[in-house]
């Protein structure tokens, strides 16, 4: 069973609706007990970093998500998510996240050498840069949809895929059984629903 984690900020039905799509057995729930004897964690969501941060802080459930990481139970962020994984963010201030990922979020904009439009919102693709438990159904050039104005950088270490607009943004990170994608799975056709099935097989 996967938890998919409810704190008022997600998008749970498609992400859920995808995760059901490749056969997982999906529950969307900010129960302690229920995280807690799920297989898999999903940290979904959208929005801007420092409430998405207070508002998961709010429901109590940070001191569980770190347990059962530590436990070594596999979780991933999503878009959002993703970042909520990393030391900190600089959108609107400087908010501290779960540190999970070595690294900092910060505005795609600041590090463009040529104008682009943001947010970076469409299809791109994937360049690996190492080998991924996530990538088992997947091949590199394959396209995923992203849409996100901040992205997680200095975390090189971690990235295991990124996608060009003007610069590399960091696209998929992994810390031993930490996961995060910037994209959404759930938006990006067969690709994305690869990309949950082989995270459902941690």
């Amino acid at each position: 069973m996967i938890a998919i984690l409810n704190y008022g900020v997600g998008n749970l039905f498609s992400i859920s609706a995808s995760l059901k799509a490749v056969g997982a057995d999906v529950v969307v729930t900010d129960d302690k007990n229920v995280i807690e004897n799920a297989k898999q964690i999903v940290l979904p969501g959208v929005g801007a970093f420092g409430d998405a941060f207070k508002k998961l802080s709010e429901t109590g459930l940070i001191p569980v998500i770190k347990n059962e990481v530590k436990k070594g139970k596999p979780l991933l962020g999503v878009c959002l998510g993703m970042q909520l994984l990393f030391d900190k963010s600089f959108e609107y201030g400087c908010h501290e996240g779960l540190g999970f990922v070595e690294g900092v979020v910060d505005e795609i904009q600041k590090d463009l050498t040529e104008p682009k439009k943001i947010p970076h919102m469409g299809w791109n693709s994937l360049d690996f840069k190492k080998d991924c438990p996530l990538f088992k159904y997947i091949k590199d050039g394959d396209y995923v949809y992203y849409v996100h104005s901040y992205y997680a950088k200095n975390c090189q270490k971690f990235t295991a895929a990124t996608s060009f607009y003007g610069i590399d943004l960091t696209g998929v990170v992994q810390n031993e059984n930490v996961f995060g994608a910037q994209f959404h799975p759930e938006k990006s056709g067969e690709t994305g629903l690869k990309i949950l099935k082989a995270f459902c097989e941690l």
